[in-house]
């Protein structure tokens, strides 16, 4: 049986933290997304998940290449669309999956391990953010997702058996330049520089 998928849809890194335009050069969001997206994977991989990029672009899906990560074409239809490639694939090797976000600087490997477990355990799990958000949802099968603003509550309502998981990595993601001073001043978050 496949391990438990972790769908980590990565937005061009070029185009990507476009809120930080006025604080970061391109140079500088496109190395953040980089470095969140490979975090991210990395902690997957530690996790004993199996990380499948859903690619943005040609340059994101040449990065998941070179750093040795299987990868689907994003359909470009926004973050529900990019989910629903990851959670097929899923669904088609016969295994659970995790919709992770990439941009939680704070993650660590024992969140992820709470996440999964719970996904065991109740058979669907959700994070939500700070701001309402869902910073990560697992599950089985082919659901329709709804991110967006206040999309905790939306999934929430498509998995009432859900295991909640709220912890500190769930719950900080970088939407914007405070979000990343923020996580810079927390001590998860050294490892941005």
């Amino acid at each position: 049986m496949v391990p438990t998928v972790a769908v980590l849809p990565v937005k061009s890194f070029r185009l990507g933290k476009g809120r930080m335009a006025g604080q970061l050069t391109p140079e500088a969001r496109s190395d953040l997304g980089r470095r969140l997206a490979e975090r991210t994977a990395d902690l997957a991989i530690a996790s004993d998940l199996l990380p499948i990029i859903v690619a943005g672009d040609s340059e994101v899906a040449t990065w998941a290449v070179d750093v040795g990560l299987p990868s689907l074409p994003d359909p470009g239809l926004g973050l529900n669309e990019a989910a629903a490639v990851g959670a097929e694939w899923a669904d088609q090797a016969d295994s659970n999956w995790v919709v992770i976000h990439t941009d939680l600087p704070l993650l660590v490997s024992d969140e992820l391990g709470e996440l999964t477990a719970a996904l065991r355990r109740f058979g669907s799990a959700i994070a939500p953010s700070a701001d309402g958000g869902t910073s990560a949802l697992g599950g089985k099968g082919r659901p329709g997702f709804c991110y967006g603003p206040g999309s905790f509550r939306r999934h929430l309502a498509r998995f009432p058996d859900a295991g909640v998981v709220t912890r500190v990595g769930l719950l900080h993601d970088v939407d914007s330049y405070s979000d990343l001073e923020a996580a810079l001043r927390h001590p998860r978050g050294r490892w941005l520089g």
